[in-house]
């Protein structure tokens, strides 16, 4: 009777829904942050939002940065989560032990024949890596019971070990994508910031007389507070992206390696 790794994707990592409500969650969250926190009195002179920060507060420059600094807090805020969650996800994916040490492992087993030990460990290490080469050891007993050579056995293999893959996958690349857009996104979002601030420096610069030197100084402030947040944002999403990429990558190299480890033991055994 044929064996099967049951996978259902959707239990791991956040579902689409659940994505789009901490999208707005953590949109939500930057515009509290923005309002109550930078936007508190005690960050103005004369206890007054409208009017200038007290000198050399961070907060109530950053609150006179308009609304493009709460999108960028909910931006920032957005990477942060989903960075965890990939984290939590991808290590997961791993298995419970290390994962290097778990492929070499098997292959030992598998180039000694000891099959169902390999299966044993693969139980005991658990993630997507375990779950692939779980499927690939259920099929190569499969193979060797009904007697397959060795071309046919190998191409079963792999088939066995692509489909496994391709359940697994889903649940590694979930959500990357969010990353991705953020690197993009939150350069733009603070690029908008940037152009609002300096029309109202401009602005101030272009009233009759003298230049309204507090206006003049808001809208500079504003520029380059969004700027940083802006450059902030998707510097962190760059950086989850490429780390959660290579971890990927990673595990799918492991996976391979084993695959062909599985594949080369049944040609050995059956020449």
């Amino acid at each position: 009777m044929t064996q099967t790794v049951e996978k259902n994707p959707s239990s791991s990592g956040l579902s689409n829904v659940a994505a789009a409500i901490t999208i707005i969650a953590c949109l939500v969250f930057g515009w509290v942050i923005w309002n109550f926190l930078l936007g508190n009195p005690s960050n103005f002179q004369n206890n007054d939002p409208s009017g200038e920060p007290i000198p050399g507060s961070l907060m109530g420059m950053m609150y006179k940065g308009g609304y493009v600094i709460a999108v960028l807090i909910g931006l920032l805020t957005t990477t942060i989560v989903f960075g965890i969650e990939r984290w939590i996800v991808v290590s997961k994916a791993a298995g419970s032990g290390d994962v290097k040490g778990y492929v070499a492992k098997v292959q030992s087993l598998v180039n000694a024949n000891q099959i169902d030990d390999a299966i044993e460990l693969s139980d005991k290490q658990k993630g997507s890596v375990a779950n692939v080469v779980k499927a690939a050891l259920i099929k190569l007993k499969e193979v060797k019971n009904e007697g397959f050579d060795a071309d046919k056995a190998t191409e079963t293999i792999q088939k066995e070990i692509e489909e496994a893959t391709v359940l697994e996958m889903p649940m590694l690349e979930k959500n990357m994508i969010i990353l991705a857009t953020l690197v993009s996104i939150g350069t733009l979002v603070g690029l908008l910031g940037t152009v609002t601030g300096m029309i109202k420096a401009f602005s101030a610069l272009s009233t009759a007389g003298s230049p309204d030197s507090a206006a003049l100084a808001t809208g500079i402030s504003e520029a380059l507070m969004n700027t940083a947040t802006g450059i902030g944002t998707s510097t962190l999403a760059i950086v989850f992206y490429n780390i959660f990429t290579t971890k990927i990558d990673k595990l799918t190299h492991f996976i391979d390696e084993a695959g062909f480890a599985i594949t080369q033991s049944y040609r050995r055994h059956n020449k």
